[in-house]
């Protein structure tokens, strides 16, 4: 367990114990980290810096490492290209991160991939913890209160200020602590193996490299405002021509066009600068500047032959479950008798809904359940959609159960 919460109400955490480290960034000072990590003890606490919001890419700008006997350190990964012989170093012991699918992938760009890993905010879902915040944990746990106000911040700026990095620190600085105190109470809970499958699961996900969604323009916020294939192809263009600018200038593609600008000029499709400007979110100097690119793109897709305008893609498993009840009354039903289910067992557990089973699994299952219904074919096909052993002995019995629709009183 780490520290005793404090009497008297939490603590302020406002500098690191071992002072606010000078960021690594020589092939040296590398080194030096490396030496120092291979000689500690103990699990290593990691974190990662994102500029999300500022930056088209989602590298890492700043890697915070703690290990009992080597302390904490600050790794820049800008001038040093990747940091594979500290993976190397670390490569035995187990990673602790908070949330660590966030950090996953920026880590594995620099060529760190853990082999196991203890993630303290799914550990603390399955605790039953409402709060899982890194300073809701730690201030319920550990008695200290964390500031969260630089999380927001443009970590691709440079230099770093100071508090900055006594910010990016203290993220590492009771991490460790926080998961003794989680595997305490995952273990007291009867829960630790469920915790195991699941970090399991994470590492297994890390190694699998991003896929490349189709037709991402679809994601534009708002999107669902926009009517007829016509209206779409807009989308598309402007989307493509905001992308393209994005990755050039390595801007938030939010920061070079918002999103509710696109849709106002595909709902509205402007045809000269003077009607463009007029739209919400034109009126930037620097989206401005840049009202031929938006012309030419609307231009482009006016254009278009029907045979070249959007066509929705095919629907990759159930619909979305407000349409069950007219197309499907009897799926409807299987739908609310399993939810039904997921909800009593993860009260039962203290878990929440999703961490028991995810929700697409559980439609899937009600529109599509097996030809016969038996625990092992319903073992059988939520493995199939990435179930664990643990989540399969808690809910298959009693979803299997479900399926059939109750035979009349």
């Amino acid at each position: 367990m780490g520290p005793d919460p404090k009497p008297g109400g939490p603590v302020p955490l406002i500098a690191p114990r071992d002072g606010t480290p000078v960021p690594a960034e020589t092939p040296d000072e590398l080194a030096e980290v490396v030496a120092r990590f291979a000689a500690g003890t103990g699990p290593v606490a990691i974190d990662a810096e994102r500029a999300s919001g500022y930056r088209y890419s989602q590298r890492a700008y700043l890697v915070q490492l703690r290990r009992a006997g080597a302390g904490t350190v600050l790794v820049d990964p800008l001038p040093l290209g990747d940091l594979r012989t500290l993976d190397a170093a670390i490569a035995d012991t187990e990673w602790v991160l908070h949330a660590a699918s966030q950090d996953l992938p920026c880590l594995a760009d620099l060529g760190l991939r853990p082999r196991r890993l203890f993630d303290t905010e799914l550990a603390a879902r399955l605790a039953g913890f409402e709060r899982v915040g890194l300073a809701a944990l730690t201030e319920s746990l550990l008695g200290y209160t964390l500031e969260k106000h630089h999380s927001a911040a443009d970590w691709s700026s440079r230099p770093l200020p100071e508090s900055w990095l006594t910010y990016a620190a203290l993220d590492v600085e009771m991490l460790t602590d926080l998961r003794d105190a989680l595997a305490a109470e995952l273990v007291a809970q009867g829960k630790d193996g469920w915790a195991a499958e699941e970090f399991a699961a994470v590492v297994a996900w890390g190694l699998v490299p991003p896929r490349q969604r189709p037709d991402p323009w679809r994601r534009t916020s708002g999107i669902h405002r926009v009517r007829g294939a016509r209206a779409q192809a807009r989308v598309r263009a402007m989307w493509y021509a905001r992308d393209q600018i994005a990755a050039r200038r390595d801007s938030a593609p939010g920061r070079v066009l918002p999103d509710a600008a696109i849709i106002a000029a595909a709902e509205t499709d402007p045809r000269d600068e003077r009607t463009l400007l007029t739209l919400p979110g034109f009126g930037g100097r620097s989206v401005r500047r840049l009202a031929r690119v938006w012309l030419e793109a609307l231009g482009e897709a006016r254009a278009l032959a029907d045979s070249e305008l959007p066509v929705n893609p095919p629907v990759d498993g159930p619909p979305p479950p407000h349409r069950w009840a007219e197309r499907d009354p009897a799926a409807a039903a299987r739908l609310a008798r399993c939810r039904e289910v997921v909800t009593r067992i993860a009260a039962e557990h203290r878990l929440p809904p999703e961490n028991l089973i995810t929700p697409d699994s559980v439609r899937r299952l009600a529109w599509t359940p097996p030809e016969e219904s038996t625990v092992e074919t319903v073992t059988q096909t939520l493995r199939g959609y990435g179930a664990r052993s643990w989540q399969l002995t808690l809910i298959a019995e009693d979803l299997t159960a479900a399926l059939p629709a109750p035979l009349p009183s």
